[in-house]
């Protein structure tokens, strides 16, 4: 039985996606999409457009960059592998994204592989809450133990949801499949109770209708929904949510904080309360502490290999030591920073911005490609702030773009529904 390359690399791209959900090995994952490639790289003729290159250009350079702090330093050489590994897989995933896609080369099939994926994990997802946790019990934790975020998913629903409103035409040729599909992705999502899954599914429908577009229409708008936020967290502020409590107000104590985990530096490394509530901060302000030391760093950074001394040690793995030197900050931001130096931040954000000017070219195959690269452009804005964003250890969201990124700049890209 002969497999077309359309099935077999359809095939390819939905077990990546899938290890790189279940599989909590990050090496596992890179030296599969590795060995995925170069795959690839032995039965095609490889040829990258140079539209491709530059919108990548930045991830290349951060890549390079953090070879600049390595040269002024010394560092065990597995700390450096370890990072070169975690700055290259953005790279991996956008090549994969892209170059599996050329080859399918059909939108319609992309997006139902999107889908068939997020309701797949769905499936694995409520499985994993009746057989592994008390869906009952009220408290949040529990049910987000064994699942913090899951970001296939949300494309998933929103590709789902919003193909006919772009497309003029329906995806799957069952509307009750569809209001079903639509419902379990719906449910499986909530039950994520991740706060970083909602403020990405407001990014995502802001996109979609065209409120991230700057006009004085959706400038007012935007003013307006900032002060609902504003007013919801006055809200928060002014009434006592118990930090354990189980349910929503759990869920709420952790919306509470959220800006303060981000922001905050005072921290009392012995109040664990404090501490844990505030970790992100507490790198941060360990990573510029560290690099105060060597002021050529603000501008370098302090390569790769470079570690972060968290003055104790932090029980972060499991392991029953703890770990006192950390590679990664939940803060992208300030990982960029400490590894390539505000040269690093500046080009980190122009790749942002490029995504995001996406939206703004009329020259499109379809506006609903320009309308999510402009929303994964802003979300990770936002992702890089709490989860690292491109250099997410987990982050699907990157093979996705990678594939939008051809069709985006392809002519002739099969657009019709298969039935």
């Amino acid at each position: 039985m002969i497999v077309s390359k359309s099935k077999f690399y359809t095939s390819l791209f939905i077990l990546v996606l899938l290890l790189q959900l279940y599989v909590p090995s990050f090496k596992l994952n890179l030296f599969f999409q590795i060995g995925v490639l170069l795959l690839y790289f032995f039965y095609e003729k490889v040829a990258i457009e140079s539209r491709f290159l530059n919108v990548i250009a930045p991830v290349l350079l951060l890549f390079l960059l953090g070879f600049i702090g390595t040269l002024f330093h010394k560092y065990p050489i597995y700390g450096i592998i370890k990072d070169i590994f975690h700055f290259s897989k953005p790279i991996i995933g956008l090549l994969i994204g892209f170059l599996f896609y050329k080859r399918i080369n059909n939108f319609n099939l992309f997006i139902k592989t999107i889908v068939y994926c997020g309701l797949a994990s769905a499936i694995i997802h409520f499985a994993v809450l009746l057989f592994t946790s008390n869906l009952f019990s009220g408290s949040v934790d529990a049910i987000r133990e064994f699942g913090k975020d899951n970001f296939l998913e949300l494309f998933a629903l929103f590709f789902l949801l919003f193909y006919s409103y772009f497309q003029k035409e329906r995806l799957l040729k069952s509307r009750l499949q569809t209001r079903i599909i639509i419902i379990v992705l719906l449910i499986s999502n909530i039950l994520y109770f991740s706060r970083t899954m909602i403020v990405v599914a407001i990014v995502l429908l802001l996109s979609v209708y065209g409120y991230t577009v700057l006009t004085k229409k959706t400038i007012r708008f935007l003013g307006l929904f900032i002060t609902v936020i504003a007013l919801f967290y006055g809200y928060l502020y002014s009434v006592k949510i118990e930090r354990a409590k189980p349910g929503i107000e759990g869920f709420l104590y952790k919306v509470k904080i959220a800006p303060a985990e981000l922001f905050k530096t005072k921290i009392d490394r012995e109040n664990h309360k404090d501490l844990w509530d505030h970790w992100r901060g507490y790198e941060a302000k360990r990573a510029y502490a560290l690099m105060k030391q060597s002021p050529s760093s603000f501008v370098v950074g302090t390569g790769f290999g470079s570690l972060v001394n968290l003055k104790f040690k932090a029980p972060l793995t499991g392991e029953k030591e703890g770990m006192r030197y950390i590679s990664e900050l939940h803060n992208g931001y300030m990982y960029v920073f400490y590894k390539t130096g505000i040269i690093g931040i500046i080009v980190l954000f122009l790749f942002f911005g490029m995504l995001y000017l996406s939206l703004y070219n009329n020259q499109k195959n379809s506006k609903m490609i320009s309308v999510f690269i402009s929303g994964i452009g802003l979300l990770y804005v936002f992702t890089t702030l709490t989860i690292t964003g491109i250099y997410n250890g987990r982050d699907v969201i990157i093979f996705i773009l990678g594939a939008l990124l051809y069709f985006e700049r392809s002519s002739d890209f099969v657009k019709k529904i298969e039935e």
